[in-house]
């Protein structure tokens, strides 16, 4: 069955083009893309009203807390906020309870997500057993068993020698390990970054200069290693030299932000609001700005939301107890098109961040619009505005530090594979 999307507005981040025109999907694939007229073809038609159709966000990181946290959040629960974000390929993270360190507990995360979730699940399993940095695991299996990444997440792998055989395995395979720099030492017990700000609040803090400090000795191991790498968070202008120099040198690396490093700032916590606090901490605007400038360039390649789901006792702490992290599935793309009403980015250079950099570092056919690609559309009005209630997101946890909050931009359907997942009540 043939369906033929009219009057949109295309955002094509291969392209790097933003124009009108018509789009025609058969079998769940992109068949064809019209511009500048809307053709009768004869076939079903969806009138985009001239709002924006993207290719599906696809989100690298996006914890899921089964096995182990189910109250925190679900696949199902998850994928429905996904899909009520936007987001068509979510690749989820190991650090659950247990680990996602062997075959059989991947395949257990691909067959719940397959059967719970409308959108696309892909895996990534642990680096090393447990994340606890001792012994890797089992790269190979892992591998067959559907693994599309390896990491420890936040878990950085101390002991050198352990990492440095993990890259060089991980090599032989061509595996893409995904790696958090941050020295750990520095890190340890660290709820803010180092400054007046934090000094006024009475925080434990870190420098910005221990992500430069952990991505140097990274990207020191990549030249001995020739590993495939990932840097899941570049956050402060400190590393940007160090990750531009790595590319020139032509290292397999390529590195990711987080939406709430590139749309809130430290002064954000202010009287210290718990559901500011994520790892690494929020930076300086200074630091904001930097990493805001890397994504308009290319030098940091991928956005994604870093969705940590913490129920309300683990973030209803004094702020030095309480635990990091945010949910962002459906945020993601009301909080990227800030930067978009901001003059900061636009539209293809964010989805080429959100769409399809992630999409080529994972070798995969979506994030695009172009024939032959999977019909994998977020059809969305960028300038509809709405007030956050984060009682009314899909996911279980509610802690989104957007609560409140006047966005601009929301999500009219999403399709994966042509087939309808989500619209707008």
């Amino acid at each position: 069955m043939q369906t033929l999307f009219t009057n949109a507005r295309l955002i094509d981040p291969e392209k790097m083009t933003d124009q009108s025109g018509a789009l025609l999907i058969e079998g769940g694939i992109i068949k064809d893309i019209i511009y500048g007229g809307n053709p009768d073809l004869g076939v079903r038609t969806v009138d985009c009203s001239g709002q924006c159709l993207a290719p599906g966000i696809v989100d690298i990181g996006v914890k899921v807390c089964e096995p182990g946290e189910r109250h925190k959040e679900s696949y199902k629960s998850a994928g429905l906020a996904a899909a009520a974000g936007g987001i068509t390929t979510m690749i989820t993270r190991p650090d659950t309870q247990p680990a996602t360190d062997s075959p059989e507990t991947l395949e257990f995360v691909a067959r719940r997500a397959n059967k719970a979730a409308p959108v696309n699940v892909l895996p990534m399993a642990a680096l090393t057993k447990g994340r606890m940095g001792r012994e890797m695991t089992e790269i190979g299996f892992l591998l067959d068993a559907g693994a599309v990444a390896f990491t420890d997440c936040d878990h950085v792998v101390t002991d050198t020698k352990v990492f440095s055989r993990a890259l060089t395995y991980a090599r032989s395979l061509g595996a893409l390990v995904i790696a958090h720099p941050q020295e750990p030492g520095l890190s340890d017990g660290a709820a803010a970054t180092s400054g007046k700000f934090a000094s006024l609040r009475g925080l434990p803090a870190v420098s910005p200069m221990a992500e430069r400090m952990g991505l140097d000795r990274d990207i020191a191991l990549l030249e001995m290693t020739g590993a495939r790498y990932h840097v899941d968070q570049i956050t402060t202008g400190r590393a940007l030299p160090a990750l531009e120099r790595a590319k020139r040198n032509g290292l397999d690396i390529t590195a990711g932000t987080s939406i709430h490093h590139l749309t809130l700032n430290e002064l954000d916590v202010a009287d210290y609001r718990t559901f500011f606090k994520v790892k690494p901490p929020l930076r300086s605007e200074d630091d904001r700005q930097a990493v805001i400038a890397a994504v308009r360039d290319g030098l940091i390649d991928t956005i994604s939301s870093m969705h940590t789901p913490q129920d309300e006792e683990s973030k209803r702490l004094p702020f030095e107890e309480a635990a990091s992290g945010a949910v962002a599935l459906e945020t993601l793309l009301p909080a990227a098109l800030r930067l978009y009403h901001a003059g900061d980015l636009d539209l293809p250079t964010l989805f080429r961040a959100m769409a399809l950099n992630p999409a080529k570092r994972l070798g995969l056919s979506s994030g695009r619009l172009s024939a032959g690609a999977p019909a994998d559309l977020v059809l969305f009005s960028p300038d509809t505005p709405f007030i956050l209630d984060r009682w009314k997101l899909n996911s279980k946890s509610k802690n989104t530090p957007f609560d409140g909050a006047r966005m601009q931009g929301k999500v009219k359907a999403t399709y994966v594979a042509g087939t309808l997942v989500f619209e707008a009540p």
